[in-house]
């Protein structure tokens, strides 16, 4: 009787935003860890956020977050019924993030003269060989005293009591920065740091994208390449057993 399939294979490198930007600060053997991860998902599914995060964003983008909303909307998800076990305890994970967040919940740290707007259509780029999905949660934009329209992504992260480090949400932001300068290819001067955002949940803090984004998002495009140049060569996880 043949094992049950552990692993799927992505046979072509594909590499989320908070994957890369986790790689850009990891030691050489977690960098190995986290590439593996990626080209040989878990079968197996995995609690998620997404519940939790698509509430941040949708209110961020109404104007209708505070700490009582989020709150309330962990109660909700506590409250809500389950048809299994597992999404049961998927509703009480975005459930806890939510009310983990309204403790923290700041505008403080958020640009005072910009304002949060919709996201365009989904998009991915591929950066030498890798194909990178950004996971923008939201658009973030301010008007100049000169009219001239300045532009940023924002995105959202959360792990239960460990606040991100300040060297991985320059990373992040730097990847939102990047991949804004794409989107802005006719006004190159149109995307600007400080309104490309990491929302770590955990602190509350909005961690925009350092002066030096630019020379890290190139840092990035040389990592993809390595990483493109690897892909075929890199072994799946001991005892895995492959779709």
């Amino acid at each position: 009787m043949s094992e049950s399939p552990t692993h799927r294979l992505v046979k072509t490198p594909k590499v989320n935003g908070r994957y890369l930007s986790d790689y850009m600060v990891a030691s050489e053997r977690a960098r190995r860890t986290i590439i593996r991860d990626c080209k040989y998902r878990k079968i197996a599914r995995a609690l998620q956020h997404s519940n939790a995060k698509a509430f941040i964003a949708n209110a961020l983008r109404s104007g209708a977050l505070s700490p009582d909303s989020l709150r309330e909307e962990g109660h909700r998800l506590h409250e809500m019924m389950a048809d299994s076990d597992f999404e049961r305890d998927t509703l009480d994970v975005n459930g806890d993030f939510l009310k983990a967040y309204g403790e923290v919940f700041s505008m403080e740290t958020f640009p005072s003269t910009a304002e949060i707007v919709d996201i365009p259509p989904k998009f991915k780029a591929n950066i030498n060989g890798v194909e990178v999905n950004p996971d923008i949660r939201f658009g973030v934009q301010r008007v100049t005293r000169t009219n001239r329209l300045r532009t940023g992504f924002g995105t959202i992260r959360y792990a239960k009591n460990k606040p991100l480090g300040d060297e991985l949400g320059a990373f992040q932001s730097s990847i939102l920065f990047g991949f804004r300068k794409m989107l802005d290819v006719q006004d190159d001067a149109a995307p600007e740091e400080k309104l490309c955002l990491t929302l770590d949940c955990v602190t509350g803090n909005f961690i925009p994208a350092p002066t030096d984004a630019t020379r890290r998002f190139q840092n990035v495009e040389a990592a993809c390449a390595t990483i493109a140049e690897r892909w075929d060569n890199i072994e799946p996880p001991e005892n895995a057993v492959l779709a």
